[in-house]
């Protein structure tokens, strides 16, 4: 019995290969693949989860850029995976050095390409141009990477009996690699760095391990080392950063703007900007803005803030307050001015920082750095008043608002006491799914629910709601007369049996808030322009 086409026979190389392709691999040839293997698992968790720091300030960290960027990701690797399988077999000439070399450049152009395809994206709207955009950036890159798994387990494997023992200890490793990354990533590095930074730095290190694998395949394998196609790649990979991320961040002094504290947390990325023109400081946390400030008097400038400072109006003798999302910490200081105490749940911990040092937050609590429904579980204390104000993005934390969430502040309040929530949406008919949906879900948890918004007639509002176990009676002393008027004046009708009750088995709020997610971008640009949402 003859030997088959493609096995090794002494002194004779298999089809598609040389003799040299197959001599026998010891334990450093071996960690050397393994290792590779890790690396470029660690490198695909890691690009996706940079993306949504690339596109998420422009198209907004929502349910959409994450579907978009998962999407793209298992598309491109199975693609990576199909051809990495075939040119393996193949073409000789293409090694494992020379896929790393080219997928380190690709991620090395994604900081120099992400404005620009955003801007020719942007006309698509924002599912179709999340998606387009993570394609684009993104795509290339990975089915690199995919590529490299394939080409490990050719190479690692001696013989038909080993095939799906290797196959098995490459995608192991490959998956201890991207959790690894994720942790790295997630943990320690965007804490620390920035996601240009990560970015380039995940260049370099596949063109450093690219470049010890061209010096593998010539030792042990005779391949040829190709010094000017290295030195022209790595040249042209070195001009075009500096000259394209040099001016790309001489190109962040924004006209009109100016940013005096950024920040990049495992949340976001958090900025304080100032537009002197204006008067107006920002506080933006990715495609967000969650605080505004009058420079001159350091008044809070959004609108809904006047309406939640009410708040004291339901229960005048109310002395304690929680506040989950500090943002700027402007409903703090209207608090102070009645007497309040308010202890405030703020989950990144550089929006914290930013409130503290660079608008005209008074704290008069504690502040707790930690997710709300986390933080609320350990609280030992009951309050008069809680204010639910966690809008960010377009869209409200979708787990800070199910029936769950609300029966866990329910027991954070004191007999009596007053909760308001505020959520931004469609105030005509046929766009209040998303606020009635999460009128009828507190109207399962409280019996006593009124409805506010913060500017009557618009169409597109802060709607506020007031909800206790006890009826909500204004007080109408001669003192407060003129504040009830003008609160009754903004006082809706917002029918809860209409919607959808929110749980956390059944969540269908971020999807219902596509339409609000669109709209409140365009306002965003409007607002403050497209430059400024650009990493």
């Amino acid at each position: 019995m003859s030997p088959s086409k493609d096995s090794p026979i002494p002194g004779k190389p298999a089809a598609g290969g040389s003799a040299a392709d197959h001599r026998p691999l010891n334990a450093a040839d071996r960690g050397l693949f393994y290792f590779t293997a890790s690396v470029t698992g660690a490198t695909v968790m890691m690009i996706e989860l940079l993306g949504t720091r690339i596109i998420g300030p422009f198209y907004g960290v929502s349910m959409i850029v994450w579907s978009s960027l998962l999407s793209t990701a298992l598309f491109a690797l199975s693609i990576g995976y199909l051809l990495g399988g075939r040119l393996a077999d193949t073409e000789p000439r293409l090694r494992l050095s020379h896929i790393l070399l080219f997928t380190g450049v690709l991620i090395a152009v994604i900081p120099l390409l992400s404005k620009p395809v955003q801007l020719a994206t942007d006309g698509l709207g924002l599912r179709w141009g999340a998606l387009s955009s993570a394609l684009i950036l993104f795509a290339p890159c990975l089915i690199g990477l995919g590529m490299v798994g394939p080409y490990v387990i050719k190479i690692t494997t001696r013989g038909i009996e080993r095939a799906g023992r290797t196959a098995g200890t490459v995608y192991a490793i490959s998956t201890l690699g991207s959790v690894f990354g994720t942790i790295l990533l997630g943990f320690y590095l965007l804490p620390i760095f920035g996601t240009v930074s990560i970015v380039l730095s995940l260049s370099v290190l596949l063109l450093i391990l690219a470049l010890a694998l061209a010096t593998y395949e010539k030792l042990r394998l005779g391949a040829r080392l190709s010094l000017p196609l290295w030195v022209a790649v790595v040249a042209a990979l070195v001009a075009g950063v500096v000259f394209g991320v040099g001016g790309r961040a001489g190109a962040r002094d924004y006209p009109g703007s100016i940013v005096v504290f950024e920040q990049e947390t495992p949340y976001g990325w958090v900025r304080v900007v100032d537009q002197p023109e204006l008067g107006v400081r920002w506080l933006m946390s990715g495609g967000s803005t969650i605080g505004a400030e009058d420079l001159a008097s350091g008044r809070g400038l959004f609108d809904y803030l006047q309406v939640a400072g009410l708040l004291p109006l339901f229960n005048v003798d109310g002395k304690s307050a929680l506040l989950v999302g500090l943002g700027a910490g402007h409903l703090v200081n209207l608090y102070n001015r009645s007497g309040i105490v308010t202890d405030s749940i703020e989950i990144d911990p550089a929006v914290a920082h930013a409130a503290n040092h660079y608008f005209s937050f008074e704290g008069s609590g504690e502040v707790w750095v930690a997710d709300a429904r986390y933080q609320i579980r350990k609280i030992d204390r009951q309050y008069d008043f809680i204010i639910h104000d966690t809008f960010t993005g377009g869209s409200e934390p979708i787990h800070l608002m199910s029936r769950e969430m609300f029966i866990q502040l329910k027991a954070r309040l004191k007999p009596g006491g007053v909760m308001v929530l505020n959520m931004v949406g469609f105030n005509i008919d046929g766009g209040r799914q998303p606020v009635e949906a999460v009128a009828r879900t507190l109207d399962s948890v409280f019996p006593h629910r009124r409805s506010f918004v913060s500017e009557p007639g618009e169409t597109f509002n802060d709607f506020l709601f007031f909800v206790s176990d006890e009826p909500l009676v204004l007080d109408k002393s001669p003192r407060f007369r003129e504040a009830v008027d003008w609160l009754l004046e903004r006082e809706v009708v917002v029918e809860g049996g209409k919607g959808r009750l929110i749980t956390d088995d059944f969540n269908p709020l971020e999807t219902l808030n596509i339409r609000k997610a669109e709209t409140y971008r365009q306002l965003l640009i409007d607002r403050i322009g497209r430059d400024l949402l650009f990493h």
